[in-house]
């Protein structure tokens, strides 16, 4: 089976609901009879969290199989017994070459997401994983958008398959308001994101590279508005701390790449902005779809420099969204009425001062250690401090 649904439209509990009715019926085996993969970390949680209870009330075990976390754990869970397995494909396939795990008696398998799952740089995992699977038993894939590679995997792994579809392949989601905003230059720019990041509400922030959107969180949460990042060079404790962070209102503006624009789901996003405009549609509806979700109105900004105005025209027109640009600056009337009231100024965390210590003479004769400061788990340069041979501090990054 095939589905496909705008974004926020439902899909998670639409093959949840029925892939548990199954199982519950079933007799139990006390190995996997479900899977479903999914492309990155947040989507695997939040499926396996829409899931959880749905399982618990037949007494069927759920649990999650992705890298970035050390396996011990999830390696427990598949040898105590699992009904369903959500998974991202490489540590999957990781624990089938080690033989942890096998998929003889999955029944039912789904594929979530799954034009970016057959796309060049998942479709070889996803069709060994697939393979694996018996050839009688049951394969579902959902996503907003069923184009991309998935006719090759609609070709070799199911048969007779019946599409279901709520709307047109790009149809907009009608409580979502779309603005394209041009700015004259970097400046501007930089002061209209700002202004925009300023709210009371949640809000997502989309930037092209890891390193900006770590340098933009930076910045957003030193002038008052309380920021986290979320992209691929963090650690998953800490992009699971960000976003619980972001979850739970302490920060009240996600700044994240494309890691974010599929599966994050957070109640209450009210503006997305596209900072850096995406290249291409499909980036576009997913990233906007992080707001204006279960039926709730939201906005969506696309910041837009003169260089990028063409590219972005034509990315709008495949996209299936028609908007009329406006040339604006931070205090402009459209950016003022979008942004509504203004949070009070929050002031950033402060840093921890080094022990007394820290830089005392070395006596003793020994090697000087340097001494590291810094969250490392975010992907950055660590950055510390030692004296040069005048004796005065300077700064190093490692």
């Amino acid at each position: 089976m095939l589905g496909r649904g705008k974004t926020g439209s439902g899909k998670t509990l639409a093959f949840s609901i029925p892939l548990v009715t199954r199982l519950a019926a079933m007799q139990r085996r006390g190995r996997p009879t479900a899977l479903v993969l999914a492309p990155t970390r947040e989507l695997a949680t939040q499926i396996a969290a829409t899931l959880q209870p749905l399982a618990s009330a037949h007494q069927l075990k759920v649990t999650t199989i992705f890298g970035g976390v050390p396996q011990n754990r999830q390696v427990s869970a598949l040898r105590s017994g699992v009904d369903i397995v959500v998974a991202c494909p490489g540590r999957l396939e990781d624990l089938m070459r080690q033989r942890v795990i096998n998929l003889d008696s999955i029944q039912v398998t789904v594929v979530d997401e799954a034009d970016h799952m057959a796309d060049l740089g998942f479709l070889p995992g996803v069709t060994r994983i697939l393979a694996a699977t018996p050839a009688g038993g049951q394969r579902m894939m959902f996503s907003a958008t069923l184009d991309n590679g998935v006719d090759k995997l609609v070709k070799r792994f199911l048969h007779n398959p019946v599409t279901h579809s709520i709307d047109e392949a790009h149809s907009p989601v009608p409580e979502m308001t779309h603005h394209v905003f041009h700015v004259t230059g970097v400046a501007a720019k930089k002061e209209l994101v700002q202004q925009l990041a300023s709210g009371t509400g949640r809000r997502i922030l989309f930037m092209r590279t890891k390193h900006q959107a770590r340098k933009l969180a930076k910045q957003l949460t030193e002038s008052g508005v309380p920021s986290v990042d979320l992209h691929g060079n963090l650690s998953q404790n800490a992009r699971d701390r960000n976003l619980a962070a972001f979850s739970t209102g302490e920060a009240r503006v996600l700044v994240a790449t494309d890691i974010a624009a599929r599966g994050v789901h957070v109640d209450d996003v009210e503006l997305v902005v596209h900072v850096d405009p995406p290249v291409e549609h499909k980036a576009y509806l997913h990233r906007s779809g992080r707001t204006a979700r279960a039926g709730n109105s939201g906005d969506v900004v696309t910041v837009v420099l003169p260089e990028q105005r063409r590219d972005l025209n034509a990315l709008m027109r495949k996209a299936g969204i028609n908007v009329r640009p406006q040339e604006v600056v931070a205090n402009s009337a459209p950016v003022t009425a979008l942004v509504g009231e203004v949070a009070p100024f929050k002031a950033p965390p402060r840093r921890p001062n080094p022990p007394a210590n820290a830089t005392a003479a070395n006596t003793s004769g020994g090697p000087r250690r340097r001494r590291a400061s810094g969250n490392a788990g975010n992907g950055g340069a660590a950055r510390g401090q030692h004296r040069n041979s005048a004796g005065r501090r300077r700064s190093v990054s490692r």
